[in-house]
Order: C-alpha cells, then structure tokens, then sequence
C-alpha cells in the first residue's frame, strides 16, 4: 500500500492550515483593535491634562478674556469630556481628524505629510541596520567565544544603551560643527536630488542604527549559535554537505526567523517614534509635529498623531505576527490547535 496522501487529502490539509492562519490572524487583528480603542482614551484623558487654556493658547497671553470664551465655545472645548471624545472618535473612524486649533486647516494633509518623512527617515535606517545588525550577529555566533565575538557584542551593547539625545547631539559636535562634513538639519529643499536627501539625512539615520544594531546583532547571534548546536545542523554535516551549504540551507533559514520578526516590530518605531530625533535635527516628521503641537495645545493635532503612530505599531506588529506564522510551521500548527 502506498503511503503517500492523496491529492484531495492535501488540499484539505492545505485548507485546514491557511483558516488556522487567518483566525490566527483575525484573532490578533481584533485584539489590535481593542488596543487602538484604548489608546484613543489614553490620548484623549492626556489631551485634557495639559496645563493650559486653549483659546489662550491660540489666541495669545495679551487676548481679551471674552474672546477667549468665545473661541473656546466655537471648538467645543466648553463641552463635557465624554461628548468630546465621543464626537472626536466618530469623526476619527469616519477619517475625518478634524480641523488645527493652530493652523486652522483640516489635520489629515499635515500627518499625512509628516507620516511620509518620518517613513522615508525609519525606513532608510531599517534598510541599512537589519542586515548590519544580522551580519554583526551571524559574524559573532561563528566566531562564539573569540574578539570578534567580544567586540561585536560589546560594540552593540554599548551603542545601544546610549541615548538617541546622546549620540544625535555627538554626531552633530563631530561631523556637523567640527568636521563639517555633513548638515546638522535634516530638512532640504522640495527639489532637492536623491542624493542632496542622503546625505541630510545620514546623521538623523546614525543614532537609530546604532540603537538597534546591538538590538538586532544579539538576536541573530543567540539564533545561530542555537542553530549550529541543533541536531538538523548535525546531520547536514555528517552527510558530508559543505559548510557553506550547511550554513545557508540549515542554519541561517532556523537562525533567522526569530530575527526578522524582532526587526519587523521594530519598524514601528522607526517611522512613529522618532520624537527626539526629529527634533534635534529639525526635521518635519510625524515626531516633530506631534511635539510643537503638544506646545500650542493643538489637540486635533495631537490626538490624531498620537492615535496614527498607534496605528503605524499595530500593523507593524500584525506583519511581523504575519510573517512569523506564515514562514514557521510550528506556529501554524500550534496556533491551529
């Protein structure tokens, strides 16, 4: 009798396995969503709590108290807590995020606009320090126990324990104002080239590399060095298969998974949590915009920043949990269960 399933049993099995996936995946989407309804509360409740008045704020310290009043009563700002949030978060769930207490304009073209420099910004520092960071660990783990080991490790450690304020304002001591090699602001003209973009933003990009370089280096190391101890690592080389063979086929394909979803997460902060960076280099990211609004007690401003970088690290981390179960069986079948 032949042992091999039939074709409709593998497709069943195939079926069975991609609805495992997508309640997974479901399941982890409507807890996101549970998450986002919390932070809007978080984000609303801290609105509230900053110290000021909001026509004062707009208007100016020398504003007559009367208009004050007034422009308080025209933005809604009179009304109880639970009826703003409530019409906020309608308006918000609908897209539409409401008009700037500074600007006066709709909020959505302003954090659409930052959203893409902070994305252009995290995404250039994620594409030079996850391979970086995984060639430093991969590195380290075949060299276990030597310098290159040690110094790999230590390098990354104490780069990442250094603040980004830190290290921005070092960078900016060496190679903008010593130096000058590089621009110490990150903002360039509309028509700027490619590379004029570059190279203002090579000195925002340094101190995120060096924050997850170690971050990222110290789990690709602890992966492979657990690969290379692995029995399926074993074998390969008793059947004589060549170590690079070995290395690319068996190791590195175990080693790395934990690693690329640790790095997927992490783009979330690239691109949403670049306040201090940001600012320090003048650049007009989601960060930035949400600190000088924070300063002028724009709240549409505010609320809507905050609750879009929450969005930005929710999908960051529905991708990673996406990649993981889709590329470990393991986890499909357990998650399945």
């Amino acid at each position: 009798m032949s042992a091999t399933a039939s074709p409709s049993s593998s497709r069943a099995a195939a079926h069975g396995h991609a609805s495992r996936v997508a309640r997974f995946l479901a399941t982890r989407a409507g807890l996101s969503l549970i998450t986002l309804w919390l932070l809007s509360l978080i984000v609303f409740a801290g609105g509230q709590l900053l110290p000021g008045d909001i026509g004062r704020a707009v208007l100016g310290p020398l504003a007559d108290a009367r208009a004050v009043a007034a422009l308080n009563h025209q933005l809604g700002a009179d009304r109880p807590l639970l009826t703003q949030y409530v019409d906020w978060i309608a308006h918000v769930v609908r897209g539409d995020m409401g008009l700037s207490y500074a600007y006066r304009e709709p909020v959505a073209p302003f954090i659409a606009d930052a959203l893409a420099h902070s994305a252009k910004l995290g995404f250039l520092a994620f594409i030079v320090v996850v391979p970086l960071g995984i060639a430093g660990g991969v590195g380290a783990a075949m060299h276990a126990g030597r310098w290159l080991d040690r110094a790999i490790s230590i390098a990354g450690l104490s780069a990442t324990v250094v603040p980004e304020f830190v290290s921005s304002i070092v960078l900016i001591l060496v190679f903008g104002v010593w130096l000058r090699w590089l621009p110490i602001e990150a903002s360039y003209a509309p028509d700027a080239s490619v590379f004029e973009q570059l190279r203002h933003l090579v000195l925002p990009v340094l101190p995120l590399v060096f924050v997850f370089f170690g971050y990222i280096a110290r789990m690709a190391r602890a992966g492979t060095v657990e690969a290379l101890d692995a029995d399926y690592t074993r074998t390969a080389i008793l059947k004589g298969l060549p170590r690079h063979v070995v290395i690319w086929r068996h190791v590195l394909r175990n080693a790395l998974l934990p690693t690329v979803t640790v790095a997927a997460t992490q783009l979330g902060y690239m691109i949403g949590g670049l306040v201090v960076v940001e600012t320090l280099f003048h650049y007009p990211g989601i960060g930035s915009l949400i600190y000088n609004a924070a300063k002028a007690k724009d709240f549409p401003m505010l609320e809507a920043g905050v609750l879009t970088i929450g969005v930005v690290y929710t999908l960051a981390n529905l991708a990673a949990d996406a990649v993981h179960v889709l590329l470990d069986p393991r986890l499909r079948v357990r998650n399945g269960e």
